[in-house]
């Protein structure tokens, strides 16, 4: 066991996050010794690693159960939460019970849902598997589950007693879904810390992309930092902590667009592109911040353009978006690398504009072969 860093995320959060590798044994102190029976929350996906992990909580005392849940977004929604509520009745679940959540950031922010409501809160401890879920939604509280309307506009506020971030379990993660994580890290970057965008801007892909590399590390860590720093001085996001929502307004559309089957990481890849272009218009960001965005972004594999012609169903989506007041449309948006402002857009126009610069041809749909 490797402990390379403890955190205190505090500001209402009281989370402790402990980072490293080999770190399954650290679990049941984070769970705490007031729990008697934990429900450990896992996808299909991680039967095993689930299993792993309900049989050390049993080895450390307590009644271990197991609720398997659906792969990545099929797994935020009502009816999920609904099943793991039902486990949580017929096992005698009280206040000082716990639970575990086993996965990527869907499982996690279902988990933390499912904590937050049951009995109005109960302890959970977060365990994230994919570099997604380390770098952003097993840290910071915001529990969701998804709605036909819109994505996350149903949940809570309720903070992880803990958060295991153990990179042994990116071993097994595929390499382009390590890569589509780290779209989170570097919104991190380009918000906050800028040694970041060094970081991946410094080592080559290979090293970048290796989950027992020592930069993977060091950029999982600093991009964590800055989620805990802001967190803890707005845990309930009445003002700073809007900040960490860079690229997301867009995504959010193009997630519901896409009926999820595009990786979050991937959406927020193109979302932040959009916002620089909208930042150039609006605070007058530099060119090569906004080439920057691309160059960072593309050397990940991960996308910097949408299709053009879903405009409409688009600005239709966003104005569903949480951040909107009323008809306004509110973006996060740079005056510089490190110098985020939330700004309201009240014209269409310019939101249009900058849409122009990342739209791109929609497919070319043939019904076969021509015949001559």
């Amino acid at each position: 066991m490797t402990v390379r860093s403890r955190l205190e995320i505090g500001g209402g959060a009281g989370t402790q996050v402990v980072l490293g590798r080999g770190l399954l044994g650290e679990l049941a102190g984070l769970v705490g010794p007031r729990a008697h029976r934990v429900l450990v929350v896992h996808p299909r996906a991680l039967r095993q690693t689930g299993e792993v992990v309900r049989e050390e909580l049993s080895a450390a005392g307590y009644e271990a159960i197991s609720a398997e849940i659906p792969d990545a977004e099929e797994a935020k929604h009502v009816q999920v939460a609904s099943f793991c509520w039902e486990i949580l009745g017929k096992s005698d679940f009280t206040r000082t019970d716990a639970i575990v959540g086993v996965g990527g950031g869907a499982v996690t922010d279902l988990a933390g849902f499912v904590a937050a409501t049951w009995l109005r809160g109960i302890r959970y401890v977060n365990v994230p598997t994919t570099v997604l879920g380390m770098v952003d939604a097993a840290v910071g509280g915001k529990t969701a589950i998804n709605t036909a309307e819109g994505k996350n506009l149903v949940g809570a506020f309720h903070a992880p007693a803990g958060v295991l971030i153990d990179t042994e379990t990116l071993a097994t993660l595929p390499q382009n879904e390590l890569l589509t994580g780290l779209a989170e890290a570097v919104k991190c970057g380009f918000i906050a810390d800028p040694a970041i965008l060094d970081l991946l801007e410094e080592h080559p892909l290979e090293e970048i992309a290796d989950p027992s590399s020592e930069v993977l590390a060091e950029i999982v860590e600093r991009a964590v930092r800055v989620k805990a720093g802001v967190v803890t001085g707005d845990f309930r996001e009445s003002g700073a902590r809007e900040i960490l929502n860079y690229g997301h307004t867009l995504a959010h559309a193009i997630e519901r667009n896409e009926r999820y089957q595009w990786r979050h990481g991937a959406a927020v890849a193109v979302g932040m592109v959009f916002a620089a272009e909208l930042s150039a218009v609006m605070r007058s960001l530099p060119a090569e911040v906004v080439d920057r965005h691309r160059a960072i972004l593309g050397k990940l594999g991960l996308p910097t353009g949408y299709r053009g012609d879903r405009w409409p169903q688009l600005l239709e989506t966003m104005r569903r978006d949480k951040k909107a007041r009323g008809t306004i449309l509110r973006f996060v948006l740079l005056d510089g690398v490190g110098a985020p402002v939330v700004a309201e857009i009240p014209d269409d126009g310019i939101l249009f504009a900058a849409y122009q610069e990342i739209g791109e041809a929609a497919p070319v749909q043939t019904l076969g072969p021509v015949s001559l």
